[in-house]
């Protein structure tokens, strides 16, 4: 044997493939012709892709394959045919192209990759060719299922929801159908009989199937409100299957990508609703009467407003103001257990960080810091404005400290002007000299330190320019905030006690900028700096928001609470 890493990719396109076990045959070829050519193939480098599309190059084990291949521990790859390495012709060609660049040397089973120009233009060929070949495959395949749907044939499904058991063509003697499974159609009917009847919310009745002990198709305890609407709306249970219910699109690509913890191969598809005029009905039998089924789609739309109405507005009196300074993250307030999302309720909730969360990031949370009590964070936030309004005369005395501040380094509207004469002088300049360098009456060496001086004066300029924007935008907020204080003294004479919780928000983040979880403290960022000295001789006291004990640590806000 040949002493040389040599690796193996083989892909079959759908799950049925995988099933039947058609990848096998690729398998067998490829391992003979290593064998053949005198190498040994480790175990390690076998890279099997099972029911995944060639289109999209997102595919987790081709993943694995070229980063294992860019890490230098593949020397030489065996492929059955170029289309199994990819069905389009552009990722065929940057594929190959990448191996190479590796130093990894291709082997196609079906056809040998010479140095040659009609050997790249033989594989170019083929690429294209396997492309088209997808495209007329995936047609038929649509044009084969519509035909067979408006004639009623159940083939045209080729799988079953939950409560019926797909027979195939084979198993069917010559007709595809659906048989009903009694024990998973006792649970559809109490499914709808629940939504429809009862009026329970999809979250109530993923909680009822738990406590039975019910599982899903899959074999799980866990119940989804996803599962539970998707069979809530399938017309099939009322003996209507339809085609085109879904369609499946590609993913458009992502603005921007996760905080760390993404996935390594997100999916390049997703499914959406289909259109209704392409759907087709399909005749089954029915698991639900009708009137059940109907009485379950107005709850189902009952809970839909329900839902949108308690989520308008705000529901957290420090929505949007804490921060986490461990991770960077943001502080979201949830309730504990299944209570009520009113505001005002005695319910208990906390503040946590959406770091630690591992359904937000993928199994993989960066952050250890623990939750905050709700109820004893707001009451302490709220004494610390509630003690700055008390005594608005010093804060406006700040602003106007501040306002002063900004007028003695502000710029004159005359200095405005002369900075953009002088930017406009200079960019003229530039155009001249581009144009005596285009035109050959200065030549390179004279032409670069000149144009370079210009464009790093421009830079000097254009930084002035922005500092004094700035200035003035800084001195037109400071303007408005001091124009603001006569209504928060005013609130204050009316007395604070007798504010509502909207009002009792509105002050807050019109005076604190953000609020800094750690580990050890809580530190309230002002918009205006307290004044408020802390008590002498007073030894630091850590906290520790742990959800039991926080309130205990909260005692010594003053002390906690460092004011900016």
């Amino acid at each position: 044997m040949i002493k040389a890493t040599v690796a193996c990719y083989a892909r079959v396109s759908t799950d049925a493939q995988s099933r039947d076990h058609t990848i096998e045959s690729q398998i067998a070829a490829i391992e003979q012709r290593i064998a053949a050519d005198g190498y040994a193939l480790e175990p390690e480098h076998r890279y099997i892709e099972d029911g995944h599309t060639g289109k999209y190059l997102q595919r987790p084990v081709l993943e694995k394959l070229r980063d294992a291949i860019a890490a230098g521990c593949v020397e030489r790859l065996y492929v059955h045919s170029p289309d199994r390495l990819a069905r389009r012709y552009a990722h065929q060609v940057l594929l190959v192209d990448e191996f190479r660049r590796k130093g990894v040397e291709v082997v196609f089973l079906n056809r040998s990759i010479g140095s040659t120009p009609e050997d790249t233009l033989l594989l170019h060929v083929q690429g294209v060719i396997a492309e088209y070949e997808r495209e007329k495959l995936l047609e038929r395949v649509r044009r084969g299922r519509r035909h067979a749907a408006h004639t009623g044939l159940v083939s045209a499904l080729t799988g079953a929801p939950y409560g019926y058991r797909y027979i195939c063509r084979h198993d069917g003697g010559g007709t595809a159908r659906y048989e009903i499974v009694e024990e998973e159609a006792r649970v559809v009917r109490l499914i709808f009989a629940w939504m429809g009847l009862d009026r329970m919310s999809m979250r109530g009745v993923c909680r009822r199937l738990e406590q039975m002990d019910c599982r899903t198709r899959r074999g799980l305890t866990h119940w989804s409100t996803g599962t539970i609407q998707g069979m809530l709306t399938n017309p099939a249970y009322i003996g209507q299957a339809v085609l085109g219910r879904s369609r499946v699109v590609e993913v458009d690509e992502p603005s921007r990508s996760n905080r760390r913890n993404a996935r390594p191969a997100p999916s390049a598809t997703r499914r959406i609703r289909g259109r209704s005029e392409e759907c087709i009905d399909i005749p089954v039998p029915a698991l639900v009467d009708l009137a059940v089924y109907e009485a379950a789609q107005i709850q189902l739309e009952e809970n839909r407003k329900h839902k949108r109405e308690q989520l308008k507005g705000a529901r957290w009196l420090l929505q949007g103001l804490t921060v986490c300074r461990s991770c960077g993250y943001s502080y979201c307030a949830k309730r504990s257990g299944f209570a009520s999302t009113n505001c005002s309720h005695e319910a208990p909730y906390y503040y946590r960080c959406i770091g630690t969360e591992e359904r937000r990031l993928h199994g993989a949370p960066k952050c250890t810091n623990l939750p905050v009590s709700g109820k004893r964070i707001e009451q302490v936030v709220w004494d610390h404005v509630r003690s700055l309004l008390e005594n608005p005369n010093r804060v406006a005395d700040e602003y106007r400290r501040r306002i002063q501040q900004v007028q003695v380094g502000a710029a004159s509207s005359d200095e405005l002007t002369n900075l953009d004469r002088q930017m406009k002088t200079l960019r003229n300049g530039i155009d001249r000299l581009i144009d005596a360098y285009g035109g050959g009456m200065i030549d390179k060496s004279e032409f670069e330190p000149r144009v370079n001086g210009m464009k790093q004066r421009m830079s000097q300029l254009d930084q002035q320019h922005h500092a004094v924007l700035d200035v003035v935008n800084a001195d037109s907020e400071l303007s408005l905030v001091i124009n603001r204080l006569e209504d928060f003294a005013a609130k204050v004479a009316q007395g604070l006690e007798r504010l509502d919780w909207n009002e009792k928000r509105k002050l807050i983040h019109t005076l604190v900028r953000r609020i800094e979880i750690a580990p050890d403290r809580i530190e309230v960022v002002f918009r205006v700096p307290s004044t408020s000295p802390s008590p002498e001789g007073a030894a630091p006291t850590s906290l520790a928001p742990h959800c039991s004990n926080v309130y205990s640590r909260l005692r010594h806000a003053g002390l906690l609470f460092a004011c900016r």
